[in-house]
């Protein structure tokens, strides 16, 4: 067998045909030609390309063709190009040398023939929309020897379609599916879809690329990439981090893991990864890991001074200016609203910490004295300690003590939830068996360990009530709905209180909040009913008219609506007509209303039945809504929604 001559005239020794698996597994194996990180430049895509060193193949011409093809000259489109620089390109995504740019030789069956010698070889796709070199034509029939290859002027995409012409095969417009692709095409086509935006298709590709060369240090910084886009940090960072260990000087996945670890909050690690980059440090990149550092040192500063809005405000700042993933900074957010009695806020950003605590590799490091997984631990147990939930707030400072076993702020509040968990129960016994003075003193046993326990202020006014201490009872509720504002039981305690202490004023107003809170309660209804009649009395209103669970009263004269509006107290008639679709719409608010607000008298008048008192309050468009407080007109609504409705009879109702 004679030796090949390449483009350039150096002689190449002979080639030995091998068989397409062998060919494959040798393109893709990396064994002979792992890639440096020189190897992995960026060429336009948002992600590095898979690339992979070749050497230059030189088409050898044969005497004679067979049955399966014979080989034909390079073409112009087939040799060796030169770019500036003298450097080789490619298409974004395809595999390339750093200086050459591989030449294929192929066989009229489709096959790549690879040169021998101990030169590397790797398997390379055709580029879109130009036929391979050689001398098969899209018919399918041999042409003469030279003949150029031709271009097609149509969209056509690489992927399993039914043509074959040459390597691989074409269709046009489809769906591609991943998994017939190779390294090359799949890291490609990802590409492509992670220009447009589209995250979720590109990983599929770069899950394609990764199975085929799951060595390739590129195949996981791609995915890496995709990744982050998608918001899935904590694999991310895994992707990036077997890509560093695949290739340990693998500048952009170090790069990358800055990013990551910046955005998780963990400075150390962000810090160790933007001085392994392999370049010259960003002043830019350097002063924003300096402002989260420092922000996240004024938070453990305000933290250890008891100084919760400072904490809370630093909190935030350290969010905004980069890490915006931080499970650490969400927790210690909650934390801080849960000292600044904003329970419900603390709840959200304890189970926002949460979520990216699940998402996040992030190790133990040490945050604000204690260990981070242990912190978050600790947190959650106050967070769930405030709302009432002992078995939930015992098993988190459990877990947290189990992990950092030696922190003295964890020991302290694992000692105070046993406690605090132990006097709840122990006072609950007690309730029960009617031993209120005892349970008082459990529950307030239990407050010395936990001074911000909603529940178990609640626990003790109840028992304060039971032994008509009005005034204890009513100082506990307020107690609890200053740390708990939207705490419905103590809510509810507190109402009681004021109606004992006839305190009607604001006995209304608690029961009013029930009663938007609980609309199917009729304990509650009944009690706002009473609570209204008691503060008309004390104000030297006339209230024996007034009954409880009154109905939408129906008018049929003029007379008849008179007089039922020159009684004392407020009364609501609507003008309304049965036929007309707007006052089918607002009829059943009405309705609801009046059970809401059973102490006002409701009255309804319909217009085919009443044309005298139409024209008497000068009604001309329905639904129409009217307010009278002791005889005298005081709202006029027209078409008025449920909302309107409401605020007026809270308005005018008292």
């Amino acid at each position: 067998m004679s030796n090949s001559v390449d483009a350039r005239g150096k002689t190449l020794k002979p080639y030995l045909v091998e068989s397409v698996s062998d060919q494959f597994n040798t393109a893709v194996s990396f064994e002979r030609n792992k890639p440096d990180a020189k190897d992995f430049r960026d060429l336009g895509s948002p992600v590095s390309p898979l690339r992979i060193r070749s050497a230059t193949v030189t088409a050898a011409t044969s005497s004679s063709s067979s049955s399966s093809g014979s080989f034909g000259k390079p073409t112009p489109n087939s040799g060796t190009r030169k770019s500036d620089g003298g450097q080789g390109r490619s298409h974004s995504g395809e595999i390339s040398g750093s200086s050459e740019e591989s030449e294929l030789v192929r066989s009229g069956t489709g096959r790549s023939c690879f040169s021998g010698g101990g030169v590397s070889s790797s398997v390379s796709s055709p580029s879109a929309n130009v036929f391979p070199a050689g001398n098969i034509c899209p018919s399918g029939k041999v042409a003469k020897t030279g003949m150029t290859s031709r271009k097609v002027m149509r969209s056509d995409v690489l992927g399993s379609g039914t043509g074959n012409y040459g390597h691989g095969s074409i269709f046009r417009a489809g769906a591609v599916d991943p998994g017939k692709m190779d390294a090359e095409e799949a890291t490609k086509a990802g590409n492509e879809h992670y220009k447009k935006g589209q995250f979720s298709e590109a990983m599929g590709f770069y899950d394609r690329a990764v199975e085929v060369c799951s060595g390739n240090a590129a195949c996981r910084n791609n995915r890496a990439a995709a990744l982050c886009s998608l918001g899935r940090l904590g694999e991310a960072v895994k992707e990036c981090e077997e890509a560093i260990r695949l290739n340990p000087s693998y500048g952009k996945a170090h790069h990358r893991l800055f990013f990551l670890y910046l955005r998780l909050g963990q400075v150390e690690s962000a810090r160790r990864h933007l001085l392994l980059v392999g370049r010259q440090l960003d002043h830019t990149e350097m002063l924003k890991l300096h402002t989260v550092e420092r922000h996240l040192e004024r938070c453990g500063e305000a933290r250890k001074m008891g100084d919760w809005k400072s904490t809370l405000r630093e909190a935030d700042f350290t969010a905004t200016t980069g890490a915006d993933y931080s499970p650490l900074i969400s927790a210690l957010r909650a934390e801080a609203l849960l000292h600044l009695h904003r329970l419900e806020e603390a709840e959200s950003a304890l189970s926002k910490a949460l979520k990216y605590e699940m998402e996040s590799s992030s190790p133990s490091s040490k945050f604000l004295g204690m260990l981070s997984n242990s912190y978050i631990c600790f947190t959650q147990a106050q967070v769930e300690m405030a709302l009432g939930r002992f078995e939930n707030a015992m098993a988190s400072v459990e877990k947290a003590r189990q992990i950092d076993p030696h922190n003295i702020e964890v020991s302290v509040m694992w000692n105070n939830v046993n406690s605090v968990a132990r006097a709840r129960s122990q006072g609950n016994q007690y309730f029960k068996l009617g031993n209120f003075a005892d349970a008082c003193t459990a529950y307030s046993e239990g407050l010395k360990y936990d001074p911000l326990n909603p529940v178990l202020y609640c626990n003790r006014a109840a028992c304060c009530s039971k032994l008509g201490q009005w005034v204890k009872s009513l100082e506990d509720c307020n107690e609890a709905l200053r740390i708990h504002p939207t705490y419905i039981k103590a809510l509810l305690r507190r109402a009681a209180s004021y109606a004992k202490l006839e305190k009607w004023i604001e006995a209304v107003r608690d029961y009013d909040v029930l009663s938007r809170e609980l609309p199917a309660d009729t304990e509650v209804s009944e009690a706002l009913f009473n609570a209204k009649v008691a503060l008309k009395e004390s104000r030297g209103e006339k209230a024996s008219n007034m009954k409880f669970g009154g109905v939408v009263e129906n008018i049929l004269g003029l007379i008849e609506l008179q007089a039922a509006v020159a009684l004392p107290g407020v009364s609501i008639v609507y003008f309304m007509s049965a036929s007309n679709h707007h006052c089918s719409q607002t009829t059943p608010s009405v309705e609801a209303l009046c059970t809401r607000f059973p102490f006002l008298n409701f009255m309804k008048v319909e217009v085919s039945e009443n044309q005298d008192i139409f024209k008497a309050e000068n009604v001309r468009i329905v639904p129409t809504v009217k307010i009278y407080k002791n005889g005298a007109r005081v709202k006029e609504m027209i078409c008025p929604s449920l909302q309107v409705l409401e605020f007026s009879l809270q308005l005018y109702g008292i």
